[in-house]
């Protein structure tokens, strides 16, 4: 952590900044191992100050053994005042995309005399590119995913709801080894699956319809992320047409992944595929986006976005094609950039339509 923490020091100073408040729980972790519900770190250019609350004095040594534990015992913009008096700092900055307005206008009261500079993104920029570590904790939490998809094919079958379907997945991956759910999983069924972030809900699946499962895990901190579609019975020839169509985009997709490319490229190249058959209206979200500590990480595999993609950067391919009363197909894998392609990590099958409950 401290090559981390070194980094970000080296871009403080490129700013013109002694040092920075960070709030967001998720840029704390990756800096401190804290895994507490109440905290905040001070990065200086000598050390490292974690400022929690009694609750989490014996976990904030034991996680976060490199940082200096301040136990706080009014409120955090009073510590943080008094603290950056006694440092003589007079430039500081903050978390301008994650404070509040009532955060930010709090510490701005506080550190009077002291400038308090918004930030945007700056350890987010950090965590684009995984180390070897955090790679294999993605790795991971996308093999349950993997294990998890497995088990509940079996079930899968007309009579059952969709919300039975994400409460058995939950509880295999939580069960073997998962801290929590990445998100509130998608479970479309039939005509609900043309919605992207159809939500599970107590549809009660049918013969025929197309099951679009789109869930993930968070084991060791970080996230899996995985898209599946399959198909109740036997699948009509439109079924197949369309999903061969999203499989060709998302492998098209995953091809074009390489180190020094632009990420408006990978959308490019699965979009043109998608394009190309006639249902370009029909796909209108991104391509695919990072993934790490937080579900939807930098960068985005978007036709806007013009990060070029370096080795150790992980993101999604997940296109798909939506039809407005008939349903809908999304496939995603999880993959890490490399010099010259990118490494799948994820393993379900996806060569073919699945059938279930036959």
């Amino acid at each position: 952590m401290l090559d981390r923490i070194n980094a970000l020091r080296v871009m403080l100073s490129g700013r013109g900044l002694e040092a920075v408040i960070i709030t967001k729980p998720e840029n704390i972790f990756y800096l401190t191992g804290f895994t507490g519900s109440h905290g905040s770190v001070v990065v200086t250019g000598k050390d490292i100050r974690l400022i929690t609350d009694f609750r989490y004095d014996q976990q904030a040594s034991l996680q976060s053994p490199h940082c200096k534990i301040v136990i706080i015992k009014e409120n955090i913009p009073d510590t943080l005042c008094e603290m950056a008096r006694e440092m003589n700092i007079e430039h500081i900055g903050c978390e301008g995309n994650f404070l509040t307005y009532h955060q930010y206008t709090a510490l701005k009261e506080n550190l009077q005399g002291i400038e308090l500079k918004p930030l945007q993104e700056l350890v987010e920029e950090l965590r684009t590119v995984k180390d070897s570590l955090e790679v294999e904790s993605i790795g991971n939490s996308v093999k349950l995913s993997d294990q998890a998809f497995e088990y509940i094919l079996p079930m899968l079958g007309e009579g059952v709801t969709e919300r039975a379907v994400a409460l058995e997945i939950e509880f295999f991956m939580k069960k073997n080894g998962a801290e929590s759910i990445s998100f509130p999983f998608i479970v479309a069924s039939g005509q609900r699956s043309s919605m992207p972030h159809g939500t599970a809900s107590e549809k009660i699946i049918a013969r025929g319809d197309l099951v679009t499962l789109d869930f993930g895990a968070m084991l060791g901190g970080y996230n899996s992320d995985i898209t599946r579609t399959v198909v109740i019975g036997q699948g009509d020839n439109k079924q197949e047409e369309i999903y061969s169509i999203v499989l060709e985009a998302q492998m098209a997709g995953i091809k074009a992944i390489k180190a020094g490319i632009q990420a408006s490229e990978v959308d490019r190249s699965a979009r043109g595929v998608i394009e190309g058959y006639g249902y370009g209206q029909y796909f209108g979200h991104s391509t695919g986006h990072g993934l790490g500590l937080q579900i939807h990480e930098h960068p985005r595999l978007s036709s806007r976005d013009r990060t070029v993609l370096k080795p150790g950067m992980v993101v999604t391919v997940e296109p798909g094609i939506y039809l407005p009363g008939w349903g809908g197909i999304r496939i995603e894998d999880t993959v890490v950039v490399e010099e010259t392609g990118c490494r799948i990590l994820t393993s379900s099958a996806k060569d073919r339509l699945i059938t279930c409950g036959s």
